[in-house]
């Protein structure tokens, strides 16, 4: 098994370690949650459901359900029938639904119809939304936007109402 050498071995330098490049950095992202590639559904792909996430969002197909994650892109070709709720969202492709989120942002070709509650909105030029639009501080937290009549005082909270009497007879 061993053979004995004769010759005197001379001191070699220690060699540094292989570095493995691929090896390195997946380890390096395993640890590293903020370092997280985004989860993308291809535009080849129909799910019916809610999706839920901790990381981003890429979606390029369509979803049948509520979409939840810290950050939401919507593909030209996505399509999304839920409700959408995120820290960002960014919109290319199409929502029917409501969306909530700090930042929201209706890209050239978005088709939006539903209502937006969000602390930072932009719209660019030729982006479509039908709905209400509603500035929260916190929009993840808060309730949906109300239509403009919920928000008057009702006629018997007024003392106007017909059969009711505030004073005795």
């Amino acid at each position: 098994m061993f053979t004995k050498n004769n010759k005197p071995q001379e001191a070699a330098p220690p060699e540094p370690p292989k570095v493995v490049p691929a090896q390195d950095a997946i380890r390096g992202a395993a640890t590293k949650t903020a370092a997280r590639a985004a989860s993308i559904i291809c535009a080849d792909m129909k799910i019916n459901g809610s999706i839920s996430s901790e990381g981003a969002l890429q979606i390029d197909g369509i979803v049948d359900g509520d979409v939840s994650a810290t950050d939401i892109t919507i593909g030209a070709s996505g399509q999304i029938t839920g409700e959408v709720k995120a820290e960002v969202v960014k919109v290319k492709g199409k929502i029917k639904g409501s969306i909530r989120a700090r930042k929201v942002e209706l890209e050239t070709g978005a088709h939006v119809k539903g209502d937006i509650v969000h602390s930072s909105l932009q719209i660019q030029s030729n982006a479509v939304f039908e709905g209400q639009v509603k500035h929260a501080d916190d929009p993840l937290r808060e309730t949906g936007p109300q239509a403009a009549s919920d928000s008057k005082p009702s006629s018997s909270s007024l003392g106007t109402g017909f059969g009711i009497s505030s004073q005795p007879s």
